[in-house]
């Protein structure tokens, strides 16, 4: 596709640009009408579909306890740790899980005590909220600095009624 160069802008008057808000306006009701319709479609899909499996989930989950219930009973049969069935393999597996008490502090500081510094994840970062704050000249000294724009911004109006 050809590009084309504006010369002059399109909007001539406020009542141009207003024209431009009612027409975003109108779009953005469209999307959420769209949206809307999109997700009770997929909500009633959902459910369908969660009311077509509930029954496989539910023989899937009793199946697989009675295949645990009785390769632990047999387990002195695999061979190693491992048993292949024509359907798939059973068996077990080395599962090794870190339990750490809720409040970290005492572990933090007996891992420093005991050089494995390498165990703790320190993440320091700058609040730029916070920064902001601070005059500019403090800003400079620590290497930041403010930029100040005017930023162009809109909102549509939309009107909300309450149903009671």
């Amino acid at each position: 596709m050809k590009r084309v160069r504006m010369e002059e802008p399109e909007l001539k008057s406020w009542d141009d640009v207003n024209q431009a808000l009612r027409l975003i306006a109108e779009a953005e009701n469209e999307i959420a009408m769209v949206e809307s319709s999109m997700n009770v479609q997929i909500d009633a899909i959902k459910l369908a579909f969660e009311e077509k499996i509930k029954e496989y989930k539910k023989q899937i989950k009793q199946q697989e306890i009675l295949i645990k219930e009785y390769t632990t009973d047999k387990k002195d049969q695999l061979d190693g740790k491992t048993k292949d069935l024509t359907f798939g393999k059973v068996g077990f597996r080395k599962s090794t899980k870190l339990q750490l008490p809720k409040v970290l502090d005492k572990v933090i500081a007996a891992c420093r005590k005991n050089g494995m510094e390498d165990c703790i994840i320190c993440k320091e970062t700058v609040n730029k909220d916070i920064l902001k704050q601070y005059d500019e000249q403090q800003i400079l000294e620590v290497g930041g600095s403010l930029k100040v724009e005017d930023a162009f911004w809109y909102e549509t109006k939309q009107v909300n009624l309450q149903v009671e």
